[in-house]
């Protein structure tokens, strides 16, 4: 039905997919209840697209199996069943009450009910809505619909009851939060605080993927603020929070100390992927360990490969994928390349250009420069050399291969790798540009080796 947004705006009728309908059809046709439940209610109540279209209906789990030919019973004892459709699975969660918690995930049993006990089970107001589809009407039995309009992030009923029911729910509520700008109601943030230390009961993988969720958001800056002030990140990323305190030379760093210049860093982040964002916040995790008060200025000489080394051993403990590692620590130990650009020798300039990730590298040069003195005279003058580089329209391919210098007596070995490598640094600096001319190349320093 068409009406409003907490924000004012003309609410446009909710759309919502065909299979989604069909299945929804016929639970009712079969004489269930079903309502469209959760995130798919909250987004569309914003005025942002739907998505996530699960159902909740009164059929129970071996009813839901019985009126669809294909179905997978993820988690039958909880009520859960995914109805596979030919455009994707729809995912049908009998109405339940959860009973215990045995490992601050999983209820130790649940009791089937109707549809206002399994919205007061659910973990924030704006969570706990229905949607009638036949009726095209909400339905709230937990004051979501007030929440939205006032922007809050409430708990349902106890917070500290809801969190330790399943312990993410602590990192959900920064996470929405930060993605929708919203305050954490007081009752609910002081349970996040209480609980905080408990966040390790949660996996690895579930813990990352809320961060990521987080960190992609234009709102990062302030979901990093809160996930320190509830003591969160304290037990997800102890390594950030050892920042505060580090002073940093106020010539350069006239905004603070390294936890401050890291806030603003990611503050000046433009639609980053997950790893440029993990880049940003942990570019200066080694200078901790690597503080040095000298007489002319503080330093953090090597704090860049010690960095690097910590970033990998982060990136494993978060079980990222081997990419997202290569990549996050790659952007961490070559930070300060930018600092020497301008006097390298023509190929190794063009090398780093080639390298995979140098763009967000160099997104990563434009923020921290940001983020502290001010001063984008280096970015811009890399940025420059960068895109006279791409204006050329460099070569990708080299002239010569191992077996091409074979051929022309070289054995296998350094010798060899050393040579196609001078090579191609003569490719990029213009030296030669031909096959003929890089087989000519090549003899003539063979001969005068000998």
């Amino acid at each position: 039905m068409a009406g409003s947004t907490p924000n004012g705006d003309t609410l446009d009728l909710l759309v919502i997919p065909d299979h989604v309908l069909r299945v929804h059809r016929c639970l009712v046709e079969a004489g269930h209840r079903s309502l469209l439940a959760g995130g798919a209610v909250r987004d569309h109540l914003l005025g942002q697209v739907a998505k996530d279209f699960d159902l909740a209906t009164s059929a129970l789990p071996e009813q839901v199996d019985a009126l669809f030919d294909k179905t997978v019973l993820v988690g039958a004892q909880f009520g859960v069943v995914r109805v596979v459709e030919p455009e994707g699975e729809v995912e049908v969660a009998t109405f339940r009450a959860d009973i215990g918690s045995a490992d601050g995930r999983h209820p130790e049993a649940v009791r089937f009910t109707d549809e206002r006990e399994d919205a007061l089970r659910r973990d924030f107001t704006i969570n706990g809505l229905f949607w009638d589809i036949d009726g095209k009407q909400v339905v709230d039995h937990v004051g979501g619909c007030a929440d939205l309009e006032a922007g809050t992030i409430r708990a349902i009923g106890d917070p500290r009851e809801r969190f330790r029911e399943d312990r993410l729910r602590m990192m959900r509520a920064v996470r929405f939060a930060t993605v929708l700008d919203f305050p954490i109601e007081d009752e609910t943030w002081t349970a996040v605080m209480a609980e905080a230390g408990a966040i390790g009961d949660v996996s690895a993988e579930r813990i990352r993927d809320e961060l990521e969720h987080i960190l992609v958001s234009a709102h990062r800056q302030r979901g990093y603020h809160l996930l320190s002030d509830s003591g969160l990140l304290q037990h997800i990323l102890p390594e950030i929070e050892r920042m505060r305190g580090v002073q940093q030379p106020p010539q350069h760093h006239p905004e603070g100390d390294v936890f401050v210049h890291t806030g603003l860093v990611l503050s000046h982040l433009e639609d980053p992927s997950f790893e440029l964002a993990m880049g940003a916040l942990l570019h200066d995790v080694g200078k901790p360990d690597t503080f040095e008060e000298a007489p002319d200025r503080i330093r953090f000489h090597g704090h860049d490969e010690l960095g690097a080394e910590m970033t990998e051993k982060i990136c494993e403990r978060m079980r990222l994928s081997r990419r997202q590692q290569e990549r996050i620590v790659y952007l961490v130990r070559r930070h300060l390349v930018f600092l020497n650009l301008p006097k390298m020798r023509v190929a190794k300039r063009y090398r780093l250009f080639e390298e995979e990730g140098f763009e967000e590298l160099l997104e990563l040069c434009r923020v921290d420069c940001l983020g502290s003195h001010g001063d984008m005279a280096l970015y811009q003058q890399s940025k420059q050399l960068w895109s006279d580089w791409k204006a050329l329209d460099p070569p990708q391919k080299s002239l010569l291969q191992g077996r091409d210098l074979m051929d022309l007596g070289m054995k296998p070995g350094p010798d060899l790798g050393a040579m196609l490598e001078q090579l191609d640094d003569a490719q990029r600096e213009g030296e030669v540009t031909e096959r003929e001319d890089a087989i000519a190349w090549v003899k003539a320093r063979l001969e005068g080796q000998q």
